[in-house]
C-alpha cells in the first residue's frame, strides 16, 4: 500500500458527485432522483391526504388558505463498481530497466485513487479484475481498510488471456456507478452494447481509456509486433509506415471517445506516463479528452 501513498495524500478532499441524479438508494450525498421532505428545498406540492403533517408549510398556509408540503431532493449513496481490464495487451510495455509504466500498472494506480475518493464519500466500493485466470470480485464496501484491501487484490494479479470484458459488465447493477479502466483492445463492442443498456436502466458508466505513450509513439527502427491475445498476429512496422499508423492510431482514439459518449458513458482516455492524482480528478471533473493531435504535426 505504500506504492500507493502519495497519490492518496495528494487526493485528500476530492469528492467525485455523480453526474446525474441517482435512483432509490440508502440516504448518502448524491442527489437523488426521489423526492421527499428532508434535504433541499425544491418545490412546493399541494397535500395529499397521507401526507406528513409535518412537511406542511403553515406560513403559506395562513397567507393562502391552502395547505402545501415542502418537497426536496433526497440524497443518495451511489455504489462504485471498477472493473479491471488485466488481459495480456495491458502489460504493454515491459516494466524495467528505465522504462515507464505498464498499462496496467496505470490502471492499477487509478482503480485505487477512484476507489479512494468514492470511499471518502462514504459510498461502497468494489471492483471487478477480468484476468487470465477468471474474474476476480471484491463487492462495494463502505467498511474501514476496504481500499488497503481492493489494492491488495490488484496487487496481486498477473495480466494474460482475452478474457471478455463485457461478460464481467453485464451482471452488475443498474442503480450504481461503473467504472471500466482498459484499453479498449478487446471486446469493445460488446462492451459497448452493456454499457448503453445500463445506462438506459440507470446506470452511470465511466470508461478510462488507457494509452501507452509507446502506442503514439513506437520506438526507432524496424521491428515485428505482435498482438499479445492473438497469437498469429504479427506485422511488421517499418519507419516508412510510422506515419500511417500514427494516423490510425489517432482514428481508433477518435473513434472511442465519440462512441462511449454517444453510449451515454463518459470517456477519459489517459496516458501511462500522466500523473496518477491528476488523471483521478481528470475523471471524476468529467474532463473531456483533448483534441487529438494530427499525425503529421507530431
Amino acid at each position: 500500500m505504500s506504492a500507493y501513498g502519495p497519490m492518496l495524500d495528494a487526493l485528500r478532499g476530492v469528492r467525485w458527485p455523480a453526474r446525474r441524479a441517482v435512483g432509490a438508494a440508502p440516504a448518502g450525498t448524491h442527489r437523488s432522483t426521489q423526492k421527499g421532505t428532508a434535504g433541499e428545498f425544491t418545490e412546493y406540492r399541494l397535500y395529499r391526504q397521507g401526507d406528513d403533517p409535518r412537511a406542511l408549510d403553515w406560513k403559506l398556509l395562513a397567507r393562502s388558505d391552502r395547505a402545501f408540503v415542502r418537497l426536496s431532493d433526497d440524497r443518495a449513496l451511489l455504489a462504485t463498481w471498477i472493473v479491471v481490464d488485466a488481459s495480456a495487451s495491458m502489460a504493454f510495455p515491459a516494466e524495467g530497466a528505465g522504462r515507464g509504466r505498464s498499462k496496467f500498472t496505470q490502471a492499477k494506480y487509478l482503480a485505487v485513487g477512484l476507489a479512494a475518493v468514492a470511499h471518502a464519500s462514504a459510498d461502497p466500493v468494489g471492483i471487478v479484475v477480468v484476468h487470465a485466470g477468471g474474474v476476480t470480485r471484491v463487492p462495494p464496501r463502505t467498511r474501514r481498510g476496504t481500499v488497503q484491501e481492493l489494492a491488495r487484490v490488484l496487487d496481486g494479479v498477473t495480466c494474460g488471456g482475452a478474457a471478455p470484458l463485457a461478460l464481467a459488465l453485464s451482471p452488475l447493477p443498474t442503480n450504481a456507478r461503473i467504472v471500466l479502466l482498459t484499453d479498449c483492445l478487446g471486446d469493445v463492442d460488446a462492451c459497448l452494447k452493456v454499457a448503453a443498456a445500463h445506462g438506459v436502466a440507470g446506470a452511470l458508466v465511466e470508461c478510462v481509456h488507457v494509452v501507452a505513450d509507446e502506442e503514439l509513439a513506437p520506438p526507432g527502427g524496424t521491428h515485428l509486433a505482435r498482438d499479445p491475445e492473438r497469437a498469429d498476429d504479427a506485422r511488421v512496422l517499418a519507419p516508412a509506415g510510422r506515419l500511417s499508423y500514427r494516423e490510425q492510431f489517432d482514428l481508433f482514439r477518435s473513434e472511442m471517445a465519440q462512441r462511449w459518449r454517444s453510449a451515454g458513458a463518459g470517456y477519459t482516455e489517459v496516458l501511462t506516463s500522466t500523473d496518477a492524482p491528476k488523471a483521478v480528478r481528470a475523471v471524476v471533473i468529467g474532463v473531456a479528452a483533448p483534441v487529438l493531435p494530427s499525425a503529421r504535426g507530431s
